[in-house]
């Protein structure tokens, strides 16, 4: 915090007057002078919108070099590790670099449980398979071979390192990430695209199947599904008219929210002949909101610790809360929750003003201001290379009482507990 002295400002009279006894005192222009005399006491200075934001781009610097330090090697050799795993992927740009950075298309192959040659021919063929107008479109080849090939817990802080570096090597708009999928990266589609909302700008699911996906999250997420009308290996085209339906009710029941658009082709298999393609310019034209108004946060068989601006350090299947900022009231509605860290920052809420936390039956669970903090800025930057997300505040709130039940039914357990990783 920053404060300034207070400065007293005396005239040249009373010098004259208690120090020169030379100076012959003037009662007019002493009256006068006595009417500038004044103490300047400035307002106290915190630490401000505006020094936050210079806070932000020093720590990202600083983030940057670390992580292009940490991941050169790497970065030559197209290759991500992970534990014991890795993920060799290639990449391909198109068109020029826009005001801002380039996009990041993420594009998951077919296969699955079979060998590893199979997976590999799936690879090689999703490379080439989609090209996006602009924006670089990366195709991974899984570090396994089995049927969940792509949405087992390894993938998503795997995921979270290819996005971290391409902006640190590439520059590319952490506003601008989109993923999508084929056949079994469809399937990964379907469980990425809600498990990781926050990070996408958009998603598009190509004929796969959704297990037991669910879409809480896609409350703020561009997702496009389509599947062959004759795909009906594992009811995939029923699956995925399902789903269409589905979001079809949440968007009318939502208006403004829970954006998509579905396409069972009636004469086409499990190759669409690639008119799926369109999916690709109709996620280009939306733009992630890091901070929206109005979001579902529900943990699934792979947990996360970090979702938007809520953050929960002992997450577990089957948690869902709902959170919603009006003016300056934030409400958090909870299932199995018990304390959550908001992560604040004056593009979601005012920071200079007083903030009001209420849970879902009403009950007041905070009144007053939050103070920015470069310590939080730091963290925040170092847990997730994102600027356009970083936290600048944060906020611990409890729940005490039982809270309004949301259906939020886990059907797994969970596996993998993924935390950030930038590196």
């Amino acid at each position: 915090m920053k404060t300034h002295t207070k400065l007293l400002l005396i005239t040249g009279t009373l010098l004259c007057g208690g120090i020169l006894p030379s100076c012959k005192s003037n009662p007019e222009k002493e009256e006068a002078s006595s009417e500038i005399t004044k103490e300047v006491v400035p307002e106290e200075i915190t630490f401000s919108q505006d020094d936050a934001q210079q806070a932000i781009q020093r720590e990202f610097t600083k983030q940057v070099a670390i992580i292009k330090n940490a991941s050169a090697e790497e970065m030559e050799g197209k290759v991500i590790t992970y534990k014991d795993l890795k993920m060799p992927y290639d990449y391909r740009t198109y068109g020029e670099e826009p005001e801002g950075g380039h996009s990041l298309y993420i594009s998951m192959h077919g296969g699955g449980g079979a060998p590893a040659h199979v997976n590999d021919v799936q690879w090689k063929n999703q490379i080439m398979l989609y090209k996006p107008k602009e924006g670089i479109y990366l195709a991974p080849r899984a570090a396994t071979n089995t049927w969940d090939l792509w949405h087992q817990g390894h993938i998503d802080p795997m995921f979270d390192k290819i996005i971290a570096r391409f902006i640190a090597h590439h520059g590319v708009n952490p506003d601008k990430v989109y993923i999508l999928g084929y056949s079994a990266g469809g399937d990964g589609t379907y469980q990425l695209a809600p498990r990781m909302a926050d990070r996408w700008a958009g998603a598009a699911m190509m004929a796969g199947h959704p297990g037991d996906a669910k879409p809480h999250n896609l409350i703020n997420l561009p997702y496009f599904i389509q599947c062959g009308g004759k795909d009906a290996a594992y009811d995939r085209n029923k699956h995925c008219a399902e789903w269409g339906k589905m979001l079809d009710k949440l968007a009318e029941e939502n208006p403004g929210l829970y954006p998509h658009k579905w396409i069972v082709y009636p004469d086409h298999g499990h190759w669409m002949q690639l008119e799926c393609k369109q999916a690709l310019p109709w996620m280009a034209k939306n733009t992630r909101n890091p901070w929206p108004k109005k979001l579902n946060w529900y943990q699934d068989n792979v947990l996360h610790n970090r979702f938007a601006w809520l953050a929960n350090d002992q997450p577990k299947a089957g948690d869902l809360v709902s959170a919603e900022v009006k003016g300056q009231t934030i409400t958090l509605t909870t299932v199995n929750v018990k304390k959550l860290t908001l992560r604040l920052n004056d593009k979601l809420i005012n920071l200079d003003k007083e903030i009001i936390v209420k849970d879902g039956t009403g009950k007041e669970l905070f009144k007053g201001k939050v103070e920015r903090s470069e310590e939080v800025i730091a963290k925040s930057l170092a847990q997730r290379l994102d600027p356009s997300s970083t936290a600048t505040a944060e906020l611990e709130v409890s729940f005490q009482e039982e809270q309004p039940k949301q259906k939020a039914e886990p059907e797994t357990k969970p596996t993998t507990e993924t935390k950030p990783s930038n590196q």
